[in-house]
C-alpha cells in the first residue's frame, strides 16, 4: 500500500485563509496524493539513484535493487562492494555516493535517527555532508520521507515556475521568495505540492 504526504482541512484551511489566490488553487485541485518513502536511509539511495536519469530509467533500476535487496538498509548496502552497486545499472560515481553513505551510518558518523530531533535548517546541514547531497537533495528528502511541513525549496525550479504562474511575476527573487515562504509557514510544503501541480500543467481556476 502507498504512503503519501499527509495534511488535511488544518493545514488546508491555514493556505486559504493566508492566500487568496493560492485558495482557488487548492479548491480547484483539491487534496493531491504525493507518494512519500518513509525510510529515510531508503529515500537517500533512491534520490541518489533518481538523480539526472528518466523516470523509467530509475523505475528498472530500483527495481533491480528491490529484488536483490529485498530491505534497503545501511547494512545489506554497505555488504555489497562498489562494483556490485554500480551493477544495478548506476553510474561508479553514484555508487560510491551510495557506498559512502552506508559506511558513515554503520560507522555511527551519522545517525538518521537522530535528524528527527533537529530543526530543518540541522538537518539540511547533517544531510549535505553526506557525498551526492545537495541542499535541493535534502529538503526533497525532508519533504518526501521525513514529511516535514514547512519546506518551501529556493533551488526547485518547479516551485519558482508555479510561483511565477500564480503570482504573474516574471522573476522570484529572495526577498520575494522569502515573503512567499513566511505567507505558507507553517505548512510551506503543503503550498509546494500545489505550486508543482500548477508547473506541471494542471489549470489554474478561471
Amino acid at each position: 500500500m502507498s504512503e503519501y504526504f499527509q495534511y488535511g482541512e488544518k493545514e488546508i484551511e491555514f493556505l486559504k485563509k493566508a492566500d487568496k489566490k493560492l485558495a482557488a488553487v487548492i479548491e480547484h485541485i483539491g487534496i493531491i496524493k504525493r507518494p512519500v518513502i518513509p525510510d529515510l536511509f531508503t529515500a537517500l539511495v533512491h534520490s541518489i539513484v533518481s538523480q539526472q536519469i528518466s523516470n523509467k530509467a530509475r523505475n528498472t533500476i530500483w527495481k533491480r535493487i528491490e529484488n536483490k535487496l529485498n530491505k534497503i538498509t545501511p547494512t545489506t548496502i554497505h555488504d555489497l562492494s562498489v562494483e556490485e552497486v554500480q551493477q544495478f545499472g548506476i553510474s561508479f560515481r553514484k555508487a560510491n555516493y551510495i557506498k559512502s553513505a552506508a559506511q558513515k551510518i554503520t560507522n555511527g558518523e551519522l545517525n538518521l535517527n537522530s535528524l528527527y530531533k533537529l530543526s530543518d535548517k540541522e538537518v539540511c546541514n547533517q544531510l549535505t555532508q553526506l557525498n551526492g547531497v545537495g541542499i535541493w537533495t535534502a529538503e526533497m528528502l525532508m519533504i518526501f520521507s521525513m514529511q516535514r511541513p514547512n519546506i518551501l525549496s529556493y533551488g526547485d525550479l518547479a516551485i519558482h515556475r508555479g510561483l511565477q504562474i500564480l503570482y504573474q511575476q516574471e522573476k522570484i527573487d529572495k526577498d520575494t521568495f522569502n515573503e512567499h515562504w513566511k505567507r505558507y509557514t507553517p505548512y510551506a510544503s503543503v503550498a509546494s505540492l500545489y505550486l508543482w501541480e500548477i508547473a506541471s500543467g494542471n489549470t489554474l481556476p478561471k
